[in-house]
């Protein structure tokens, strides 16, 4: 038996995290699966969360992590097709490989469809246009 009780460890090591599989077993001979994540932050060890798996509890925690997978994987292919249907449908419309640009509207078509609001649009930057109060009113 290995330091602190532990039987078996595997690491997987990520891009800013870090995983290990550690099979341990307990002071009364409980056999469990130590689960560590270890995320690293400007070189500094910065969070580690960890969670255990008893031995006896192993394959119904396999069941959900296979099930979980097989909806990450169909998901997946659900996605990819809809994206794949929706290049086919764009290609259909505007023929295949030719991009599509928004063409803007001419001045006289948004000055009639937009009620004046008080705001005065020019690009990108809005400019709020005070409305003054005449004597009249």
């Amino acid at each position: 038996m290995g330091a602190r009780g532990e039987l078996f460890t595997t690491q997987i090591y990520l891009e800013n995290r870090s995983y290990f599989f550690n099979v341990k077993e307990n002071r009364t001979g409980d056999v469990f699966l130590q689960i560590v994540e270890s995320k690293n932050r400007d070189g500094v060890e910065a969070d580690r969360h960890q969670i255990a798996i008893f031995a006896e509890d192993m394959q119904k925690f396999l069941q959900g992590l296979e099930k979980s997978l097989d909806y990450v994987e169909k998901d997946r292919k659900q996605r990819q097709k809809a994206a794949k249907e929706k290049r086919a449908e764009k290609d259909a419309k505007y023929g295949a490989g030719k991009k599509v640009y928004r063409v803007k509207s001419e001045k006289g078509e948004k000055a009639e469809k937009r009620a004046d609001d008080g705001i005065k649009r020019t690009g990108k930057v809005i400019h709020i246009v005070s409305k003054k109060s005449t004597d009249n009113e």
